[in-house]
């Protein structure tokens, strides 16, 4: 009887699933249900037989006080798994939940208002979906800590709420590439004081630009109102945003002068591009000035000739017109013509006047009110580039030994005045063989009395003709003219049909590669030195994508093109080589079997490392950008871009792009690239098909955008074991490298705006 009864009693009581199943595993299920389509199966292990949600892929859950029951469900991270469906109102019921990311799905419909009732919400990851209908501003911020919304990617429409006044803890709001119209609200921007990023890039936006956008003092990196319909003029109110504030204004229809006030002095001409209304510093576009209204001259009274007289007046009246009319005519050529020449002089002077006036801030000018264009590319005062820039003087020219005007076939060009060396001595010199390979050999050469080291390049390649000397010779003077000191400097090229040279600075230090996979007897480089050599190459790449003659593009940044100085102070080396190596006829063929890195520059062999081979997968291997990866792409300086953020993060991590981070990390590992390592989302998560991503990309952004890896297990380990590392400035060197590997190149901030980012970190 007893049997029965406990038998009865058991079948009485509701199943174990129902009853361990809590009211936030219910929400989580109310999601599973609202998806049409799962093609990864990402949510097949959410099932009401699991009695814990807090253990299905995706969820994250923390105890939320001492005196909880249980852990409580404080992320939900389900990103680039393709998943079709809407977001449901019923997420809005998790009370604890902090980061909710869903980016890089195909999720549809509107974003509930619902989520405002998930009052501890604080970073909302919406990007790259499918969703539509307005921006629920009103909703959204009354979330009293939210701090970063990511729409951006959708199809939202509507004008923007004023509502977004009431987000005032809102530090990063990005709503690219939606359908948003209608003019930007006055009035909002001030109220939202902690607002540190911005982007409003790609949508349909009318109107004037509002001057209290300049109100924003915390604003960083890029303000990004590019790709829209905007009219009117710049805002000069923009100008009292912070030195280190990017302005990307391009592609709308702005007119007017640019105005020279505040932090709006020290932008780049590619701020501004088309515009075609656009006029002024720094486009160097001059604006005219519309003449003031001239008083019509007094008509002539009208008087009756004397009959006697009529036809000699007639005469003498044709020949007074013709004559008044050549005479208006050379006026006003002359007027024309010095006109010209003023506007000439004006702008060199400005120009040279701003050169010479503006410091480097990268190297501690603290007076931003004067800051012009290369403010922060200009070289060290006191630096020994100097002495070169001094001897040479204004001159653009070249110097030349041995020749005429023109620098033609057999002669050695000397870029500057700061060069003395013969060819013949250059050639007799004793050389020391840094490297060969197809694309010839670099060696060092002791000139000037054994007292001045250079590296020479001798050149592949067939005679080619004088066509093909000049087009190399204009090429080489380009790269020359580019001074920088964390820029190696060309100094002089030779051509011939059976030689061809190019002389650059020797940097005796290694480069970046060797410093962080180490050589015998090398220490492991500290914090410090790594962030300088971070924040110099980052000054030179902005240089050059700036301030030097042609505005180059790199194409190939990775640590083996750093090259460092005794002090650590970095060298960027190889750009314009290509071209060069293009010109000469060569046809590169791999890189140098010596691996002295740099090949403009050179730098002492050293003893490869043990262990795996590293990435060679295409020219820079995993530092190329994804878009570069494409047949047939046309260089930008966004691949620049992403290549400086994937060194970066080796500097941080420790690890090669490739490198496999399921095992314990060190400074000398050096990993093949993982196959099939791809991404269709901005992230680059890389779970599904697309551009090919670096896989130290992918694992650091996992990191901090899902919240599971602490930074103590992304930062390299040989620095842990040295002094105690500053967590701010490790922790804000990471989000410049993420800001700098977007997937999508329009989301990448410009060089200078890395530059400055990097100059606020330790500062």
């Amino acid at each position: 009887m007893t049997k029965i009864l406990l038998l009865l009693l058991l079948l009485a009581l509701p199943p174990p699933a129902a009853r361990a199943l809590t009211a936030e595993g219910l929400a989580l299920l109310a999601f599973k249900a609202a998806a049409t389509d799962d093609p990864y199966s990402a949510l097949s292990r959410w099932t009401e037989s699991d009695a814990d949600p807090c253990r299905w892929p995706g969820v994250t859950c923390a105890n939320t006080s001492s005196n909880a029951p249980a852990p409580r469900v404080v992320g939900l991270a389900v990103a680039g798994k393709n998943i079709s469906g809407y977001i449901p109102s019923e997420l809005g019921s998790l009370l604890f939940l902090r980061r909710l990311n869903l980016h890089g799905n195909r999720l549809s419909g509107a974003i509930p208002a619902a989520l405002s009732n998930a009052s501890s919400l604080h970073s909302l990851y919406l990007y790259g979906n499918r969703l539509t209908g307005p921006l629920p501003a009103a909703a959204l911020c009354d979330l009293p800590r939210l701090q970063n919304l990511d729409v951006s990617g959708n199809a939202l429409s509507g004008r923007l709420p004023l509502d977004l006044r009431n987000c005032r803890s809102l530090q990063r709001l990005v709503l690219a590439r939606n359908a948003l119209t209608g003019e930007l609200p006055a009035g909002v921007w001030p109220e939202m004081p902690s607002l540190q990023q911005l982007d409003l890039s790609s949508n349909a936006f009318t109107g004037s630009i509002p001057p209290d956008l300049g109100e924003l003092p915390r604003l960083a990196g890029t303000l990004n109102l590019s790709h829209n319909r905007f009219e009117g003029v710049v805002p000069p109110e923009l100008g009292r945003l912070p030195a280190t504030v990017a302005l990307d204004l391009r592609f709308n229809n702005l007119s007017g002068a640019i105005p020279q006030t505040g932090s709006l002095a020290s932008q780049g001409p590619t701020a501004f591009l088309n515009n075609p209304g656009l006029c002024g510093y720094p486009l160097q576009v001059p604006c005219r000035a519309v003449p003031p209204p001239t008083q019509s001259p007094t008509p002539p009274a009208t008087t009756t000739p004397l009959p006697s007289t009529a036809a000699s007046s007639d005469r003498h009246q044709t020949i007074r017109t013709g004559l008044i009319a050549l005479i208006s005519v050379a006026d006003a050529a002359g007027v024309a013509l010095v006109g010209v020449i003023l506007v000439y002089v004006y702008w060199k002077v400005k120009d040279r006047k701003q050169s010479r006036a503006d410091g480097h801030r990268c190297d501690g000018d603290s007076d931003t009110s004067k800051a012009g264009l290369c403010r922060c590319m200009l070289w060290r005062r006191g630096g020994s580039d100097d002495s070169d820039a001094s001897s040479s003087g204004e001159d653009n020219g070249d110097a030349k030994y041995n020749s005429g005007a023109s620098g033609g076939e057999g002669e050695l060009v000397a870029i500057d005045r700061g060069f003395r060396v013969e060819l013949d001595e250059l050639l007799r010199s004793s050389a020391y063989v840094l490297g060969k390979g197809g694309k010839g050999i670099v060696y060092k050469v002791v000139v000037a009395n054994g007292t001045t080291p250079v590296a020479v390049r001798r050149l592949g390649g067939g005679g080619g003709g004088a066509d093909r000397c000049k087009e190399f010779s204009a090429e080489a003077r380009a790269v020359g003219r580019v001074r920088h000191p964390n820029v190696v400097r060309l100094r002089a090229y030779y051509w011939s049909n059976d030689e061809k040279l190019v002389v650059t600075d020797f940097v005796g230090n290694g480069n970046l590669a060797t410093a962080l996979r180490g050589r015998p007897g090398q220490t492991v480089l500290s914090w410090s030195a790594r962030l300088k050599i971070a924040k110099g190459a980052a000054c030179g790449l902005a240089y050059l994508h700036e301030c030097s003659p042609r505005r180059f593009v790199h194409g190939e940044v990775k640590p083996s093109n750093i090259l460092l100085e005794a002090d650590f102070t970095p060298r960027v080396s190889d750009f314009g080589l290509a071209r060069l190596l293009a010109v000469a006829g060569c046809a590169p063929d791999g890189p140098l079997s010596s691996g002295s890195g740099g090949l403009l520059g050179g730098a002492i062999p050293y003893a490869k490392p043990t262990g795996p081979a590293p990435d060679r997968s295409g020219a820079g291997g995993g530092y190329r950008a994804p878009e570069a990866r494409a047949p047939g792409a046309k260089p930008s300086q966004k691949w620049d871009v992403f290549s400086f953020g994937v060194v970066l993060l080796e500097m941080l991590t420790g690890r090669a792009p490739g490198a496999d981070h399921a095992s314990p990390s060190t400074s000398a590992s050096f990993s093949a690239p993982v196959s099939g390592s791809t991404a269709t989302d901005r992230s680059g998560s890389g779970e599904h098909g697309g551009c090919t991503v670096p896989e130290v990309v992918r694992w650091v952004r996992r990191g901090f955008e899902e919240g599971t890896r602490p930074v103590a297990e992304m930062v390299d380990p040989a620095l842990l074991r040295g002094p105690a590392l500053p967590k701010k400035e490790v922790v804000a060197a990471f989000h410049v490298a993420l800001s700098c590997t977007e997937a999508d190149p329009e989301l990448r901030p410009r060089m200078k705006a890395v530059a400055d980012s990097l100059d606020k970190i330790g500062s």
